[in-house]
């Protein structure tokens, strides 16, 4: 399967983009992706319901959160009524430490994004404060990124040894699809899958700016 881990739409308060105008787009231009999630921005989505979505346009529609820590910017996938009563959404100094600790121990997926950008991302804090314990995987591969950004993020992450996936970090319709993720061999169909996923390792950050996948 082939999904873009990272959009935000008119829920995130910078988003300009409804959700089913993504669904659109991926149809109209024919992008290879078999769904995306929505990783709105110190909140989770609980309420939004997709699902005549998902069977109107034929892909998956899964819903994440992207939280700040005093290390950047943090994708949890997997949000849990546990994790939710346990970690402030819209705390913008949350200690990564405890995002990370926190997101495993109620069965979530945390991995930093765009960890090669300049203030919100992980590894400009490296540089002055360290490696962080806990960080296994980040996000090598961001639709957003200005140029040397992802170039470092696949360096850093070569170097610390962490996996790495792909997203669009799409905030408007036309950018959905720019980056994502491939996972050879496996069906996602909910979020526990993709947690699954994830933490299986078995998958890789692709581009398809110009409606090509490659690495």
């Amino acid at each position: 399967m082939l999904l873009d881990l990272h959009t935000h739409s008119i829920k995130s308060d910078d988003g300009r983009a409804k959700v089913e105008n993504y669904c659109k787009w991926i149809r109209k231009k024919e992008l290879p992706l078999d769904g995306f999630v929505l990783t709105e921005h110190r909140q989770f989505d609980g309420e939004s319901d997709y699902r005549h979505l998902e069977d109107e346009y034929d892909l998956l529609i899964l819903k994440a959160s992207e939280v700040e820590t005093d290390f950047g910017h943090v994708l949890v996938f997997g949000v849990n009524e546990d994790l939710s009563a346990s970690l402030d959404f819209s705390n913008i100094r949350l200690p990564i430490e405890r995002v990370l600790a926190e997101s495993d121990r109620c069965g979530a997926f945390a991995a930093p994004c765009h960890p090669g950008r300049k203030r919100v991302g992980l590894f400009s804090h490296y540089e002055e404060r360290g490696a962080v314990d806990g960080v296994h995987t980040v996000e090598t591969l961001n639709g957003g990124s200005i140029p040397g950004e992802d170039e470092l993020s696949v360096e850093m992450a070569e170097q610390h040894g962490y996996l790495g996936f792909g997203g669009s970090d799409s905030h408007v319709v036309s950018r959905i699809g720019f980056c994502a993720t491939e996972f050879p061999d496996q069906t996602i169909t909910s979020v526990d899958g993709l947690v699954q996923a994830l933490k299986g390792g078995a998958f890789q950050a692709v581009t398809l700016r110009g409606g090509q996948a490659g690495s």
